[in-house]
Parts: structure tokens; sequence; C-alpha cells
């Protein structure tokens, strides 16, 4: 379930070391990355003629190889720089190519630009007029590339440090940095393409994959597949809801705990009172529509005490603020940016590094949700999902994915698989729904994402 290995800033730089360390030449290792990102372009754009963008130091160094490999197979190439190469390598780079070195701040646009300025490990902004170059060099071109990061991108956080013009291509070198993944930066890539610049690149963090799900077997039955349990309270619409994402899950069987509420499918049970002591409950789900009042409170309580694997969501979440010691092990948290700040306080550090601390914090399993929703374990165990519809941005959304998620957990007994499963199933189903949909529309996608896994 994971889809390529995400390291920071920090982390590249120690796997390339650790590369050198063994033997691999500084520069021999700049050719296979820059052979590798000239590959990606040259199926793109063929024999379109190319502007590339060299920075002064190894991204740049990058550009020159890039360059030099294009023109071999016949590509217009021209290079524009900024200034001087600085460093080793990327000097070598720019003697290797050979050719004329443009001023980036005259040079004409081309139907291709390659962004070469500056990769991984940028700290601070671009110069005002380096940026304005930038941005209508590549507003003029019919196809973009950024090498390794668009320039301006903070790697670690996705930040942006000046303005970044939207890229049509970002070619990830080695690993994808949270900067690939995370917004606002990664608002600026259309499609992300990870290079194989032939280094080991370990680490705990990864780009969220699609699941391999399985079909019951022949000997399966509604308490074998998972039997999920809703707790409802003030609204019980979405309740109603979550209870129907759980129903389309894969689960066997479904019960929401609301005396009253919308209808919802025949196949839902919905049990009077809240009495959850039934020991083939495999997921418990409270918070969606639970309400904040003392009634809600004791419900909480009771479902806190039955000891079932839990996923706690919503009002839920608000309701533990301040408490998060009664969140059991290995619940399944699913809070949203403000929710995640009531748990736990002004975290320090990127997206990623604060659902990390929450996990650890809290032992439970997190889905951080966003545009960029990051699935962290308490042993440091992380995947980002990048690239969610915007239409997702609509009431009930979170209902769906909460029920999703205890649907999963009933069906797999492993809470951060379960989420993992979840957040993808979600974003699958919303791409299938299309524009404009409503959050009931997601249940009608799911079997057929499902379905796509299996």
């Amino acid at each position: 379930m994971t889809g390529g290995p995400i390291l920071t800033a920090a982390q590249m730089r120690a796997a390339e070391q650790a590369a050198f360390d063994a033997g691999v030449d500084d520069y021999g290792l700049m050719e296979t990355a820059g052979a590798a990102a000239a590959e990606i372009i040259w199926r793109a754009g063929h024999r379109r003629d190319t502007l590339i963008l060299c920075g002064p130091g190894n991204n740049g160094g990058d550009g020159f190889v890039i360059a030099r490999l294009l023109r071999e197979r016949g590509v217009p190439v021209r290079v524009a720089a900024p200034g001087d190469s600085r460093t080793p390598s990327s000097r070598r780079a720019r003697a290797a190519w050979g050719g004329p070195v443009e001023d980036m701040m005259t040079a004409a646009p081309a139907t291709q630009l390659v962004d070469a300025l500056f990769g991984t490990g940028l700290t601070r902004g671009l110069d005002a007029a380096v940026t304005d170059r930038l941005c209508a060099l590549a507003g003029a071109a019919a196809i973009s590339h950024a090498v390794d990061l668009p320039s301006g991108v903070e790697t670690d956080s996705g930040l942006l440090l000046s303005a970044v013009p939207h890229f049509g291509t970002c070619i990830a070198l080695g690993a994808y940095k949270p900067a690939h993944l995370l917004h606002p930066a990664a608002g600026q890539m259309g499609r992300l393409v990870l290079a194989d610049i032939g280094i080991d690149v370990p680490g705990a963090v990864h780009r969220l994959a699609a699941p391999m799900l399985r079909a019951p077997g022949a000997e399966a039955h509604k308490y074998t597949r998972g039997l999920v349990a809703v707790v409802g309270g003030a609204m019980p619409g979405a309740a109603a809801l979550a209870a129907s994402a759980a129903a389309h899950s894969g689960a066997g069987m479904v019960r929401l705990y609301a005396d009253a509420g919308p209808a919802i499918p025949h196949a839902i049970v919905r049990q009077e009172g809240h009495e959850l002591s039934d020991a083939r409950i495999r997921a418990l789900l409270i918070g969606p529509g639970l309400g904040r009042d003392a009634l809600a409170g004791r419900l909480l309580d009771a479902a806190l005490a039955a000891g079932h694997p839990m996923v706690l969501d919503a009002d839920a979440l608000v309701l533990l603020a301040g408490a998060v010691d009664r969140i059991p092990a290995g619940a399944i948290l699913t809070p949203h940016e403000g929710e995640l700040a009531r748990l736990f306080g002004d975290l320090p550090g990127s997206k990623i590094e604060r659902a990390v601390a929450a996990a650890r914090s809290s032992g439970a399993i997190v889905i951080y949700k966003g545009a960029d929703s990051v699935i962290a374990a308490p042993d440091g165990r992380a995947a980002v999902a990048g690239g969610a519809s915007p239409w997702l941005s609509t009431a009930g959304t979170g209902d769906v994915l909460a029920g999703l998620t205890a649907g999963r957990l009933a069906v797999t007994g492993d809470p951060f698989r379960a989420a993992c499963e979840a957040v993808w199933l979600h974003g699958e189903a919303a791409r299938r729904a299309g524009p404009a949909f409503v959050a009931d529309d997601l249940l009608r996608s799911l079997p057929a994402a499902i379905a796509a896994r299996l």
C-alpha cells in the first residue's frame, strides 16, 4: 500500500551521502538523475523547442545534463541561467553541455520550459525579478516541467517562499518530497513522476498507493465479514450517512444505534438504545452528528467503556479535547485542522510531522484530513494522499469517510491499514462521482471503487 518514499531535504541529503560513502561518484549521480529526467521530458515533448533554466547549484547541473542529452536526440534546446554555476559537479555539467548559456532575464520563451533553477533544500524565496521572469516564461510555454521541485517551494512544509507558476509535470528525483503532496505547493504541480536515480531511499513516510483488497471467501457470513456499530446523536442524518458508508465498505453488517432519524437502507439495523456489549462488534464509530451536550458526553463515555476497536470522529473529538489520555490505544481519529489543534495544541513542523506527533502522543492512528490527508501511526509510519477532488469540500463527505473507515476496520482488524484503505477509496469514489456531487453520491460510487481493487 505504499506508493514510493517521501523524504525531507535532510533525509534526501543523507541518502545521497550514504551513496557517496558507498562509492557512488557525485557527478555520476548527477548524470543518472539528468538522464532519468531527460527521458521523461523527451516522452512528453519529443522534438519541441525547449528552454532549460539552470540554477547555480546541483539542480542546475541536472538541467545542463538534461539539455545535453535532449540535444543528442535532436531536440532544439537552449539553456539560460541567472548566473554562474557554483558547485564542482554543476560546473562540470555546464562544461559538458558546451553550448551557449543565455541570460535568463532576456531569454526568449519556448514551447517547452524546464525549471532546473532550485530544487530540494531551498530556504528563502527567489529574487522578485527572477520570480517574475520564471512566471512569465512558464506562462508562455505550452509544456512545462519542474526538476525535483518547482523553484520557490520549501521542501519539507510545502509552503511557497515566493510566487510559483503552475507546472504541468514535476519530476521527483530519487524520492518524493513532502512538498510534492502537501499544499499549497502540491497545487502548483500537475502530473507527478518519480524518477529512479539508483540510490537507496528508505523511509517511514510514503505516498498513499491504491490498496489490494480481497473479496469475501466462500465460507464468509455477515459476522465474519465484520459487524460495525454506529452511535447516533443529536443530528441523526450524519450518523445515518456514516452508517450507509459502512454498509458499502465491505463489512458484513451495520447497526445504527439511534432511536429515530432519516430513512436508511433496509440492510442497516436501527437499534434502539445504546447497549454496546455485543462481543461480535468489530468496529464502533462515534462522532458524526453526536452533539456536544451532556447526553453526547454520556454516549461517548459508554462507547469508550465498551472496549471495541473504535473510530472517533467530529463531535467525539471535540468532547475529548483536553482529555487525550482517554483515547484508547489503536483507535482511529479523523480530525481536520481545527480539531487536531483543539486536541493536541499548536504542534510544530509540517503537516506530516504534526500528524505523526499526534499519533505518538495519543497511541492512535490519525487521519489528518484535508486536500492533502496524512495517515499516521504511533510507530512513525505515515502515508500521504495527494490529489483529492476539490468537490469533496461539501457537507457530509467527512461522515462518509468516517463510516468507510469503520467498515474497513471491521473487515481488516488493522487500524493503519483500514485508515489507508478508507482514504484511498474515499478519494476514488469522489473521482468516479465527478463534479458537483453531494455526499450521498459517494455511496453509489463506493462499490465500483472497491471492485477496481479486487
